[in-house]
């Protein structure tokens, strides 16, 4: 367009500015409601969340307390079980002792004049055996058996002679080979999990049959006897004690793992529950957030498009990528920044509307001034038509907002010399620009727009001539 751009701003009347305001207050007010919708959507949610979440715990809590009442249950019967070992041995070997102590009463049983003798150490190992396996033998009865076998011996000695007493005595040989078997029923076990215990005992053993075959080494015998049952006893304990601890060891390493498992389970669970927050939170967001950003580009707001799609963007890519701590801060950056958002596409949709107003009114007062409208579109905001004077001349008429919320009227002409009166014509004189333009204005009376004066480049000063905001800035471009 030749020519200098002709400017005016654009004011509202009581009556539309009173419409504005009740538009406005419209609109809070449904956004308010909106929000509040959205608030009990994601409470509603979160509450069934917390009621999800609180079924897999008291679950996760079920399953932990049944695997721990499991554990205790196997340590009770491992440990019943090496108990009753410890007994059993324990009264295997007080039983033999008490077979001993019997065999060597066979003397008393063939003298008559014995048998009061007789009756008393039968009758102290009848009540020896009837203590097997109770709690009077907890300890052992090896001492009691002694004690006995002690006293048998001397009666017998007295009665038959010490020869007599000797062969009423177990074979020696018999007596190491049970040893022996006692040893190796413990197994490779026994030399690793006590393998001093094991060598004492196999160096004992090997001893006491050295003194078996000693002629006269009865006393040496018995003596050392007591040793290595002792010895047995103990290996076969310190065994049994250290094949519970590597089992209770295991237990708790096992147990350590089911806890760790259960911790790694419960961070799981938080991250998975924390992941299904954000993502519920953002559903309640979504579909606002994506028709702000369409509505933001329909109205040409590409800055606002850009910051609320670079915000949709961010929950979108941490929701995709698993991260829950990423998208919970991300949605709820998106929840915070929706509200502004919305209220600014308000203001611009009101601001459209407005122009959109103003252009049909220009439309029509123009139409009406004797311009033939030829065409209009939007052009980054601001509404542009075209029309055309029966001279040929071309009006462009740009209707764009102003950060106050008023308009701005901006005239291209092409085809007009100058803004003066054009010299008459034959059919008499024709309006120029300004006239024509401040005419249209006059006609906008009444539609609740008000044109200012209107001013352009190289305007001669009048004293109620006032420079448009905006008008060096525009001037410069």
């Amino acid at each position: 367009m030749s020519g200098s751009p002709m400017y005016t701003s654009v004011g509202f009347d009581p009556g539309l500015m009173a419409l504005g305001l009740a538009v406005r207050a419209t609109r809070s007010a449904a956004r308010r409601s909106r929000e509040a919708e959205r608030q009990r959507e994601r409470e509603a949610l979160a509450a069934e969340r917390a009621r999800q979440l609180a079924e897999r715990q008291a679950r996760a809590r079920a399953a932990a307390e049944h695997r721990r009442a499991e554990l205790a249950q196997r340590r009770r019967v491992r440990q019943d079980a090496h108990a009753a070992r410890l007994r059993e041995d324990q009264g295997r070997a007080d039983s033999r002792r008490l077979d001993e102590v019997e065999g060597l009463l066979r003397p008393l049983r063939e003298a008559p004049d014995r048998l009061a003798e007789l009756a008393v150490f039968e009758a102290r190992l009848a009540e020896l055996r009837g203590a097997l396996g109770g709690p009077a033998a907890a300890g052992g009865l090896g001492a009691a058996v002694e004690e006995l076998r002690g006293r048998v011996v001397t009666v017998v000695e007295a009665t038959a002679g010490a020869s007599a007493a000797a062969a009423a005595r177990p074979d020696p040989y018999a007596v190491v080979r049970e040893l022996r078997d006692r040893l190796a029923a413990l197994g490779a076990d026994g030399a690793a999990l006590d393998a001093a215990g094991a060598t004492e005992c196999a160096e004992l053993i090997g001893r006491l049959g050295a003194v078996a075959a000693e002629p006269g080494a009865e006393v040496g015998f018995e003596a050392l006897l007591g040793t290595v049952e002792h010895a047995l006893a103990r290996h076969a304990d310190t065994v049994a004690r250290a094949a519970e601890q590597a089992a209770a060891r295991a237990e708790e390493a096992e147990e350590a793992a089911a806890r760790a498992a259960e911790e790694e389970s419960a961070r799981q669970e938080a991250e998975r529950a924390a992941l299904a927050e954000a993502l519920d939170r953002f559903g309640v967001v979504e579909e606002s957030a994506r028709s702000a950003v369409r509505d933001a580009e329909e109205l040409a707001a590409p800055d606002l498009a850009a910051e609320a799609g670079e915000a949709l963007r961010a929950a979108v890519a941490a929701l995709d990528a698993g991260a829950a701590a990423a998208a919970l801060d991300a949605v709820a950056a998106l929840e915070v920044l929706l509200p502004s958002v919305e209220e600014r596409l308000d203001e611009l949709q009101l601001a459209h509307a407005r122009r959109t107003e103003l252009a049909g009114v220009l439309k029509d007062a123009m139409t009406d001034a004797g311009l033939d409208f030829t065409g209009g579109e939007e052009r980054g905001g601001s509404l542009v038509l075209s029309f055309e004077r029966p001279s040929g001349a071309v009006y462009e008429a740009t209707v764009e907002t102003e950060a106050d919320g008023g308009h701005l009227l901006t005239y291209h002409v092409d085809g007009e010399p100058d803004m003066s009166l054009r010299p008459a014509a034959e059919d008499g004189a024709v309006c120029a620009p300004e006239e024509l333009l401040n005419l249209v204005h006059r006609a906008l009376d009444g539609t609740g727009f008000t044109p200012g004066e209107l001013t352009w480049d190289g305007k001669p000063p009048r004293s109620t001539a006032r420079s448009l905001p905006g008008t060096e800035e525009r001037r410069a471009r």
